[in-house]
């Protein structure tokens, strides 16, 4: 079985003037969506200016339904997005993230026990759909690292995400249909009592993290994303003088949902396509094995070794590329404008066709649907033939702030992994990737895993 490319799997399910707009006009596509206008924009230097001016091109509002499950950062614009970037930023910078490795380890220590488990009872190896597992290591993380002491709620708050999101894509299904949101039915009644115990979840949590700050109770808060978030709200507020350059209690109940839905998204997307890959090629799951052995033995993975795995980092960047998590990336001019040679009015919305990018022969070569992590061992400029061409994390002002912390989380992660199995694909993997907010297996990722 081949690996299967995404503009491949796009391509075989899309419309067939979707389809052949892509295939004759690869740069620069105009189709309709519904009622609405869109041009579909591949071309490096194009997306480059787009992402590059977020006043000029700013996100579309958010759909009412899919908001309930994330918000924040995400669909802020203008003075708003920067006051509340400013104050997010320092919850993710390397010494932050250096103290959240202790997190990080207990969370993949527990997956790690419960594969060894399900092996034992069935002898050396056994079939393991590790999606379901790498989501609710993804989930326990954000709840570790976010939350600390607060766990067991956030663990609660992880577990009626997802369902809120099997809800939300239930739902849009009907969004064509006016006012189907404030039908009485079961799922929307559902949707509403879901998004209420979260909000009310997370209020508790932020409401006892700063009586915790009231009492200076410094160590409680300072390790976790909420701490963090918590300590640099409050001192901006105390440099300027003004609790308007704060963060209300429901703006930071906006960003933890957040912190939930794209930090689980992100890292368990990457995890399971790289595990799929490595199953798919021995040749590089053993080098990266040998790599991790290397550096670790097998002790417990430190920050600073986790920085020194080039080759596991090379396996990342080049599933980033074939799979990135989003791959689609939507944006609208506030104003009439030129883009390129093309006059752009106000009303058309621009999709920004990341998937397609990473798989354009012209860009990477001939052998752009191969799995060659080898493309990247002198970094990703002389990976391509053009700059600008890898944005898995998105680019310019609004890259993804989260994005060196799916990075310390994956190779934590697939570290231990390696360190304790190996792993092949079962003759029921079925390889489906599919668009689900993320792109996702649509058909689960069971392997044969074995113990070392």
């Amino acid at each position: 079985m081949g690996v299967l490319g995404f503009f491949s799997f796009i391509i075989s399910r899309s419309p067939p003037l979707f389809d052949a707009r892509l295939h004759h006009l690869r740069k620069l596509s105009f189709v309709w969506f519904g009622p609405a206008p869109r041009l579909n924009v591949a071309d490096p230097e194009l997306i480059k200016e787009i992402l590059s001016k977020p006043g000029l091109f700013q996100k579309p509002l958010p759909d009412p339904i899919g908001e309930m499950i994330v918000g924040g950062l995400l669909f802020l614009e203008d003075e708003k997005w920067v006051k509340h970037r400013k104050i997010i930023n320092q919850a993710f910078h390397m010494e932050k993230l250096k103290n959240m490795i202790p997190a990080m380890f207990l969370s993949c220590s527990k997956m790690i026990e419960k594969w060894e488990a399900s092996i034992s009872s069935c002898g050396n190896s056994q079939e393991i759909d590790v999606w379901p597992s790498l989501e609710d290591l993804s989930g326990d993380v954000i709840s570790r690292t976010a939350f600390g002491s607060s766990y067991e709620e956030g663990r609660r708050i992880f577990e009626l995400q997802k369902e809120q999101v099997k809800l939300v894509l239930h739902l849009l299904q009907f969004s064509f249909i006016p006012g189907w949101r404030y039908f009485p039915t079961n799922a929307n009644r559902r949707l509403r009592e879901i998004t209420k115990q979260i909000e009310s979840l997370l209020r508790g949590i932020i409401n006892q993290r700063g009586k915790a700050m009231e009492r200076a109770d410094g160590e409680i808060i300072r390790n976790d994303l909420l701490g963090i978030l918590t300590e640099s709200n409050v001192r901006e507020i105390q440099e300027h003088g003004n609790k308007n350059v704060g963060l209300s209690i429901e703006d930071v109940i906006e960003e933890c949902k957040l912190f939930y839905f794209a930090g689980k998204e992100t890292t368990a997307n990457l995890l399971v396509w790289t595990m799929v890959l490595l199953s798919k090629h021995q040749d590089w799951q053993a080098r990266a094995r040998e790599e991790v052995l290397q550096v670790f033995g097998k002790k417990q993975p430190n920050f600073d070794g986790l920085h020194q795995l080039k080759t596991v980092t090379m396996i990342f960047q080049e599933v980033l590329r074939l799979y990135p998590p989003a791959p689609l990336i939507i944006r609208a001019p506030t104003k009439t404008v030129k883009l390129g040679s093309t006059i752009i009015p106000v009303g058309v919305q621009l999709t920004l066709l990341i998937g397609l990018l990473h798989h354009d022969p012209n860009i990477w070569g001939n052998d752009v649907k191969e799995f060659k992590p080898e493309r990247f061992s002198e970094g990703i400029s002389s990976a391509t033939k053009a700059q600008n061409s890898f944005i898995p994390f998105s680019s310019g002002p609004r890259v993804c702030v989260g994005q060196n912390f799916a990075m310390i989380e994956a190779k934590m992660a697939l570290a231990m992994i390696l360190q304790h199995f190996s792993f092949e694909l079962s003759s029921s993997y079925m390889h489906a990737p599919f668009p689900i907010l993320t792109l996702q297996p649509q058909y689960g990722a069971p392997l044969i895993v074995r113990k070392l």
